[in-house]
């Protein structure tokens, strides 16, 4: 126990001189120096912060730590302020390494690391203190929308040190919202976004989420899903035939409409005429027996909710039962369905090709038939050409036939 007291007594003389000693070189001015190295310090409240005194080269001065009312907290490894929340974590003639649990706001400042030399040497440490924002709160309309309307929403970050920023998405896309910063009586920042936009059918049931992001948090969201109504979306489907309309055939008709709300019924017509007087209407389906063609027209479907009205057209156009002239199957829709035409320049055209091509062939066969039309012989009386009258060349050529030469000609 007297060791104990002694040593005691020891330090605390000890101490004694050197704040002495302190007090007495306070007239010189502190240098920031090279040689002593510190590091900044962020850290989130009730954590744990690490401050670290570094000396490159020492020669054996003393390294002390003081807090920012420049209050020793430790002096080499003793510590004379009574916060048993400072901790030594190391101590070398390189080194004094401290920390400070559960950090709160008021421990925020400036640290100084302090090198006891002539002048004493500084380096600084700040402390900043994180304080994450609450739960992010959004508000939005909680009634249904209609599409095409506007709406409004907001989201909150509160009581946040530094402020928070937000962001917004609807579904996968983000868009820009309008942030408003306050600085609040205990010097904490609150942060509102607005965003206005405006709905429409593809929005129904797509999240709305608001992100908050600060340096103490990460993806701190909140979100709230639309409801739109909208007027319905009507389709015209075919059911029978799948090809073309013909005369004495059946047509049926199918209408799908889709809305929110649904609507409860649709209504078949026929647009500048009246629906014939044998078609049957069940429901969403039209069916027209043995058709011809003053059946032709355009038929509409309709279909309303509270929103609105929306309708789909089915042009109908009957041909002809000759398979011979049969097109290309295809659905009678709008646009589509007219009878086509022939054209008769591409036919005259053909048979002027037909009629050269053949005059062509004439004239080569006459010119091959006269090249091989054959040949023919003459035979002349052998030495009538020699006679010294008429008389004498017909006897001459009377018994010349059977000894004459035999001559050729060809015609051509």
């Amino acid at each position: 126990m007297a060791n104990t007291g002694s040593g005691s007594l020891a330090t605390i003389l000890f101490l004694f001189v050197f704040q002495a000693a302190l007090l007495k070189g306070a007239a010189q001015e502190p240098v920031v120096s090279q040689n002593l190295v510190t590091d900044n310090v962020s850290v989130v409240e009730g954590d744990m912060a690490i401050i670290s005194c570094r000396v490159k080269n020492n020669d054996d001065s003393v390294i002390q730590l003081l807090n920012p009312n420049r209050q020793t907290i430790y002096f080499r490894d003793m510590r004379p302020l009574k916060d048993a929340r400072f901790q030594l974590v190391n101590f070398s003639d390189n080194e004094l390494r401290v920390s400070l649990s559960n950090v709160s706001l008021s421990d925020e400042g400036r640290y100084v690391c302090q090198l006891y030399t002539d002048p004493p040497q500084e380096a600084y440490a700040d402390i900043t203190v994180l304080i994450p924002p609450g739960n992010p709160i959004i508000e939005g309309p909680d009634e249904v929308l209609s599409e095409g309307n506007m709406t409004e929403m907001t989201c909150t970050a509160m009581s946040s040190k530094p402020p928070a920023t937000i962001k917004w998405l609807k579904g996968d896309k983000e868009i820009p919202g309008k942030p408003k910063v306050e600085l609040t009586y205990d010097k904490m920042y609150t942060v509102t976004s607005k965003l206005t936009f405006t709905v429409n059918k593809e929005d129904d049931g797509v999240p709305v989420v608001c992100i908050v992001d600060h340096p103490a948090v990460k993806d701190f969201q909140a979100q709230k899903y639309l409801e739109v109504q909208y007027k319905p979306e009507v389709r015209i489907v075919v059911e029978f035939p799948q090809g073309l309309t013909r005369e004495g055939e059946n047509l049926e008709l199918t209408c799908q409409a889709k809305g929110k709300p649904q609507p409860q019924r649709v209504n078949w017509m026929k647009v500048d005429d009246d629906v014939p007087s044998h078609a049957v209407i069940t429901g969403s389906d039209l069916y027209i027996e043995n058709l011809n063609k003053s059946y032709n027209g355009t038929y509409r479907c309709v279909a309303s909710n509270a929103v609105g009205e929306s309708y789909d057209d089915y042009i109908l156009y009957v041909y002809d039962t000759a398979p011979s002239t049969e097109p290309a199957a295809h659905d009678s829709r709008a646009g589509e369905g007219a009878p086509r035409t022939v054209d008769h320049a591409v036919i005259g055209g053909v048979v002027a090709v037909v009629v050269f091509a053949m005059l062509c062939l004439l004239i080569v066969l006459g010119r091959y038939f006269a090249r091989h039309k054959g040949t023919y012989f003459t035979h002349e009386a052998k030495g009538a050409d020699d006679a010294a009258d008429a008389d004498t060349a017909i006897i001459n050529a009377e018994g010349g036939h059977t000894n004459s030469d035999e001559k050729k000609e060809y015609y051509i």
